[in-house]
């Protein structure tokens, strides 16, 4: 600091390094005069500032100026942050950010010191600081995760698009009107608490891959895998931040491997018993045959009473239904491999309840067919639709246990370009609470033993891989029915 720039009144309390700095430095009294003055302060001044009234030096304030940082700090006490003021550097005015801040003595304010900072270099440091937050923020709101975070009260104070997706929420909401306990089922929240002051989940205060349910603003309940820890500043919580994972995708795909698997295996099942009933079938042929041909020659070369002939031909009569039905046993075993090709699904359901109608569990029950006439084909493969049609009325069979109606009805919906299929019972019908879950594999209420669960599971993959839709309707006590609607064959490829 030159010596002309020194008073009396600064000696004891300036020091010669300060001339070292490189900032606009000046030490103003509380009658707002000019102290001291670096040399940078000084650049462009041929004459001394001490004495001078400050407001000389900082534009834009006048004698006196409530306004003026000086007077704000020498008033308040507290130091001041001004951006954008003007200093006069012999008649030439430049911009600064001025930085005012009070020096006690035990009598109170004695001076205070203003420093400026380069206001170009403040805005390069501002705006490199904005494009940091800008990051920061698009890194949290892309990312592909819900990104939620809340301070010790539980009020969110982060939220991206993600978390907004997973709960219904949408950002505005959160922020404003929700707490973190509202994104949890129940005490969810407190339980996530519980386990980030635990040891055994990552360590104090932090929480790893941990599968909890997160609730939807609908009520609906979402299955996640949840990343979570406590954010410290000086060894105090100040929130907690949780990086929620919806799992709901990855449970669907593990589900349509699953039914995808058990397809197979079904698949398998299915080969190894049409190779069988094959075989047997092949088996009652030549007895059959041979009651047949003998029958016959008994009738033709015999002259018998009018009795004995009638109950010939029922046993001609009979022996002819049992080759129609190993017929069907024939054909409905003849495919080992998947075929895709027309089908006529009047065919496959009359054939299905050629089958079926005469075994016991169907003696109590009327069969009724409204089939509509000349429908068009649709492509499939027949064995898999057999499989569909056999599973739904052996289901509808164990309903009607007590006896009742079975109705069977297709017809052409050309507004959907499909084919309807409506299987109706009038049976026990299927509670609500069951009822969303009939196509879901390994669930049954059927005592164990009797029942798998896949039946259905595999009714609704069949239809889907074919291109078609399956819902059902019921009503406990009154009945069910499934409605089944499939591509014709010349639209499958283009089948939604």
């Amino acid at each position: 600091m030159k010596k002309i720039n020194r008073s009396g009144k600064e000696q004891g309390y300036l020091i010669d390094a300060i001339d070292a700095f490189n900032r606009k430095l000046l030490i103003i009294s509380p009658d707002f005069k000019i102290l001291a003055a670096n040399n940078t302060a000084m650049e462009g001044h041929t004459e001394s500032l001490i004495g001078k009234p400050c407001h000389e030096i900082i534009l834009g304030c006048s004698d006196p100026c409530p306004s003026c940082p000086a007077h704000e700090v020498m008033k308040t006490g507290i130091a001041s942050l001004r951006h954008d003021q003007s200093y006069n550097n012999s008649g030439t005015e430049n911009r600064l950010c001025l930085y005012s801040y009070p020096v006690y003595r035990k009598d109170g304010i004695n001076a205070l010191v203003m420093l400026d900072f380069d206001l170009k270099a403040l805005e390069n440091i501002k705006e490199k600081r904005l494009r940091s937050n800008a990051f920061l923020r698009n890194l949290i709101n892309n990312a592909v995760d819900g990104v939620i975070a809340a301070d010790p009260t539980g009020k969110i104070l982060i939220f991206n698009e993600a978390a907004a997706e997973f709960t219904g929420y949408t950002v505005e909401e959160a922020l404003n009107d929700i707490t973190i306990r509202d994104v949890y089922p129940g005490d969810g929240a407190r339980e996530v608490m519980k386990m980030l002051l635990s040891e055994e989940f990552g360590g104090i205060g932090k929480l790893n891959s941990y599968y909890i349910d997160g609730k939807r603003k609908n009520g609906d309940i979402v299955p996640i895998r949840l990343n979570a820890s406590i954010v410290y500043e000086d060894d105090e919580k100040v929130a907690t931040i949780g990086f929620f994972h919806d799992r709901r995708e990855k449970i669907k795909m593990q589900n349509e491997l699953e039914q995808t698997h058990v397809q197979l295996l079904q698949s398998e099942k299915m080969a190894s018993l049409g190779k069988m009933a094959a075989g047997v079938a092949h088996q009652l042929n030549n007895p059959l045959s041979g009651i047949l041909l003998f029958t016959k020659l008994v009738m033709e070369e015999y002259e018998l009473p009018k009795e004995a002939l009638g109950d010939l031909q029922r046993v001609l009569d009979d022996t002819l239904r049992a080759k129609d039905i190993v017929k069907e046993l024939l054909e409905f075993a003849r495919q080992t491999s998947h075929e895709m090709k027309p089908q006529d699904v009047n065919a496959i359901i009359s054939r299905t309840i050629f089958l079926l109608e005469n075994q016991s569990i169907f003696h109590n029950i009327e069969i009724e067919q409204n089939l509509g006439a000349d429908l068009p084909l649709i492509k499939g493969d027949v064995q898999q639709l057999y499989h569909v049609v056999m599973n739904i009325i052996l289901n509808a069979a164990d309903a009607l246990e007590s006896g009742g109606k079975l109705m069977l009805k297709t017809c052409f919906s050309p507004e959907k370009n499909r084919i309807c299929v409506e299987i109706s019972d009038t049976g026990t019908g299927i509670p609500d609470d069951v009822l969303p879950h009939v196509f879901e594999p390994f669930y049954t209420t059927k005592e164990q033993g009797k029942g798998t669960g896949l039946g259905l599971s595999m009714v609704y993959g069949i239809v889907k891989s074919h291109g078609g839709h399956i819902r059902v309707e019921s009503e406990p006590g009154r009945g069910t029915t499934f409605y089944i609607e499939l591509p014709l064959a010349e639209n499958i490829n283009g089948g939604d």
